[in-house]
């Protein structure tokens, strides 16, 4: 019920407003899952109002969290790199994540990435649809498995289909591929070097469709 009370107050303040801005200052209240008592802060999409190229993330990670932006950290790094080989300027971009808190676990003084479940998903779920009823991208990218079984599907498999257009009403043309942490996580250089092409790849074929 928690998610379906939150869900109102997100899609009430989208086509209110059309503003980003205020959809981001009410996300900050969100309380609709646990997240929000370890999560330093909300971390909501980032980019222009205008942007036709939408990606989404899994959540934010330790970096994000302090930082209350997308996609800022060794990952973010990693993406800002595979975007600017596919000819996709981020600026011109719209950055967010399916989750806009930070799950983690201690392990001795860091903080741990922790997958969210089902239900932290869900919570967040409608903040992602008010992201897209705003934007109306041309273009969205899931980046990860979280972020594309949320708006795809719970059956949908990156691994099956990634780099594939699928036709959807969330926008012109989706695609989904890997997340970068994905590649940061390769055992070894060689096997990193690969995979970074692969992504490239992918974000290539993403933009010959913009």
């Amino acid at each position: 019920m928690k998610s379906e009370g939150k869900k109102s107050v997100a899609q009430a303040a989208a086509p209110n407003t059309l503003s980003l801005k205020k959809l981001r200052e009410v996300a900050k209240q969100c309380k609709a899952c646990p997240l929000w008592k370890t999560g330093t802060q909300t971390v909501f999409g980032e980019g222009l109002r205008t942007a036709r190229v939408m990606l989404v993330g899994e959540q934010p990670g330790n970096d994000e969290d302090l930082a209350g932006k997308p996609f800022v950290g060794p990952a973010g790094k990693l993406l800002d790199r595979a975007l600017f080989e596919a000819g996709i300027d981020r600026s011109q971009v719209y950055i967010t994540n399916a989750v806009k808190h930070f799950k983690w676990e201690a392990k001795g003084k860091r903080r741990i990435h922790k997958k969210p479940n089902s239900r932290e998903i869900a919570a967040c779920r409608p903040w992602l649809e008010a992201e897209l009823d705003i934007l109306k991208p041309d273009l969205l990218i899931c980046l990860g498995a979280t972020a594309a079984q949320s708006l795809l599907g719970r059956e949908f498999k990156v691994t099956q289909h990634r780099g594939e257009l699928i036709d959807l009403p969330l926008a012109r043309h989706v695609m989904a591929t890997v997340h970068p942490s994905s590649i940061l996580r390769a055992p070894d250089e060689e096997t990193r070097r690969i995979e970074m092409e692969r992504f490239i790849a992918d974000l290539r074929t993403a933009a010959q469709m913009m």
